[in-house]
């Protein structure tokens, strides 16, 4: 029994020492780990350190414009309707003919019409040898209200133009005002577009309009300013707004009547602007400079912000350089997770490009081409 216990105390010593250095181990392997972090980290802090923030100066068009939008109309159009109730007996053109204004398009039956009328002429002769001349005068009169008869059993072109649609054939039997087809002239195009009540003083007679069509991709027309109403008027929206007309004289044979169209009317020229963060400008003594991170130049510049996080370039700089910052943005918790997002973007820095500047109003955007867009930072290697 002895020696089982002496046994049973050997064991527990060799189990006690494979636990000391069991944690032993643990502990060492941790405290290695800890120190590789903290290398790591401080190795990680230094290179930032030596980071350099780069911008890319841009070059952008700026758009002063009021965007619009609608359909576009034939310069005029005729509803061919019947102007009286009667039988078709004859029709003189189909869709797509070419007519003169005065040119018969339809013909209803005017038996009784003409009848009237040469009854009417016989009595007038036999009055005009017997009769008193007040009642000639009457009958004259009289005359005139037949002959509109006769003349509204015939629909007649208004206006030199193109049978767009026509659905009718002699026997059918028409009621007054009924629609049998449509008389276009196409000689130009006509629009009615929305403008905000703010963008009514920028118009005037004349402005170009630069219109888009979706069948016509990639390629503007253009067209022009021709008036607006003296008053407004509210949209089911609430929105108070006057309806300006505009007018496209020459258009490709793709764009049709009743085609939609997005388009700009053009308040003032597009202006090419050069522009870069703010933050990569610096100061002595009250003059700019900025600093070239390929050479390490340091180079005077011209400049006037443009809206929060921008500068506008006016001399010094064409637009590609890539500059070294010469300020950091203010630090915010919103500013932080922004900077964590890809691509590393500062507040306002991106979206400029085919955005809306800052202050330009309703009707301005900017289109940003060259460089990196609206200049945002990137770091060496990146």
């Amino acid at each position: 029994m002895m020696r089982n216990f002496n046994r049973n105390i050997i064991m527990e010593r060799k189990r006690k020492k494979r636990s000391f250095f069991k944690a032993f181990f643990i502990i060492i392997f941790i405290l290695a780990l800890t120190g590789g972090g903290l290398f790591a980290a401080r190795k990680f802090l230094a290179e930032k350190k030596t980071e350099k923030t780069i911008y890319v100066v841009s070059k952008e068009v700026y758009e002063n414009v009021i965007e619009v939008s609608g359909t576009v109309a034939a310069a005029k159009e005729q509803k061919l309707q019947a102007l009286s109730s009667g039988t078709v007996t004859a029709v003189y053109v189909k869709a797509g003919d070419k007519v003169k204004a005065g040119d018969v398009i339809l013909q209803l039956d005017d038996t009784d019409q003409v009848y009237n009328l040469a009854k009417h002429d016989f009595s007038m002769t036999t009055t005009r040898i017997s009769g008193a001349a007040r009642e000639v005068k009457l009958m004259e009169t009289e005359r005139l209200a037949l002959l509109r008869k006769v003349s509204d059993r015939k629909v007649t072109a208004t206006f030199d133009g193109v049978i767009a649609a026509l659905d009718v054939a002699v026997g059918d039997s028409l009621e007054a005002k009924d629609n049998v087809g449509t008389l276009v002239n196409t000689d130009y195009l006509t629009a009615e577009v929305e403008v905000a009540e703010t963008d009514v003083p920028k118009l005037v007679v004349g402005q170009p309009v630069d219109f888009t069509f979706s069948v016509y991709k990639d390629r503007t027309v253009k067209g022009y300013v021709v008036s607006w109403p003296a008053i407004g008027e509210v949209t089911s929206r609430g929105a108070t707004v006057v309806k300006a007309k505009i007018r496209i004289d020459e258009y490709p044979p793709e764009i049709l009547p009743n085609f939609s169209f997005t388009g700009k009317i053009q308040i003032s020229p597009p202006e090419e602007n050069v522009i870069v963060s703010r933050y990569a400008v610096g100061y002595d003594n009250g003059a700019a400079f900025v600093v070239l991170a390929k050479t390490n130049e340091r180079r005077a510049v011209t400049v006037k912000n443009y809206g929060k996080d921008y500068v506008k370039v006016l001399s010094g700089l064409e637009g590609g350089e890539a500059l070294i910052a010469q300020s950091e943005p203010p630090v915010s918790g919103w500013n932080r997770n922004r900077s964590a997002m890809p691509g590393g973007a500062m507040p306002g820095m991106g979206g400029m490009s085919g955005g809306k500047m800052p202050g330009s109003g309703s009707g301005g955007s900017s289109k940003g081409s060259g460089g990196v867009p609206g200049g945002m930072p990137r770091m060496p290697g990146k």
